[in-house]
């Protein structure tokens, strides 16, 4: 029988691994789940009812209260899934410029990490998926089957990012843009709690200069390498 692994994709923002993750999960019949968009749910919540982002303690509660879920998607306007908070579809607004300006600090807090921890690692254990985020290979499936660490220069990501505000027909300052990236990589590389990093089993990929469909052949011969390993 061919095991259904379960596959970890870990990188700073925008690196491109969350459109890895789905097509790996597509190309597969994986179950993707991107792990950030739960964090981003949650800082958009304390945004829209007012809770204070820099008091830990009701952030926290706000992560333990709020109902946060991802379901596949129901409109075909490029979105990777739907996201739900309080059962209302907020799956754009997580994207917004003001929820990237506050979630690196949201995600540090180890109570909002504790309270959506083990949502994520009950998904996780159950082999066929993919899951994206930040500590996916070295904290939440640390026993994953296949570790990808996807990478690219903070010019090339703000450069993704910003095209991808102005598709969606928000204006952006590219160089506002490159600033808080570089911002959040910084609080992402040195947060006391699961900082950005490769795991140490990991296999890093850099997408600088690559089209996703090369990153995506890429992935997919270290897939089928791995399940033939373990078959």
């Amino acid at each position: 029988m061919t095991k259904a692994l379960a596959i970890a994709i870990d990188g700073p923002a925008a690196s491109g691994k969350s459109t890895l993750a789905q097509s790996l999960a597509e190309h597969f019949e994986y179950l993707y789940f991107d792990t950030g968009a739960l964090y981003r749910a949650v800082t958009l919540a304390a945004l829209q009812r007012n809770v204070e982002i820099n008091d830990e303690q009701s952030v926290t509660k706000l992560a333990l209260e709020v109902s946060i879920d991802l379901v596949p998607p129901t409109q075909q306007d490029s979105r990777q899934y739907d996201v739900l908070i309080d059962e209302k579809d907020c799956t754009w607004e997580i994207r917004s410029a003001e929820v990237d300006a506050h979630v690196s600090q949201v995600s540090a807090y180890p109570g909002v990490r504790s309270a959506l921890k083990d949502q994520q690692q009950r998904i996780g254990r159950r082999g066929g998926v993919v899951m994206a985020g930040r500590d996916i290979g070295t904290v939440v499936l640390p026993e994953a089957d296949l570790k990808i660490y996807l990478d690219a220069s903070v010019e090339e990501r703000a450069l993704r990012r910003h095209a991808e505000l102005e598709a969606r027909g928000q204006q952006a300052d590219y160089a506002q843009v490159e600033q808080s990236m570089r911002i959040r990589d910084e609080i992402d590389a040195n947060r006391a709690i699961a900082p950005l990093r490769p795991a140490d089993d990991a296999i890093v990929l850099k997408s600088d200069g690559k089209q996703a469909k090369d990153v995506l052949a890429i992935a997919i011969k270290l897939v089928e390498a791995k399940i033939e390993e373990l078959s």
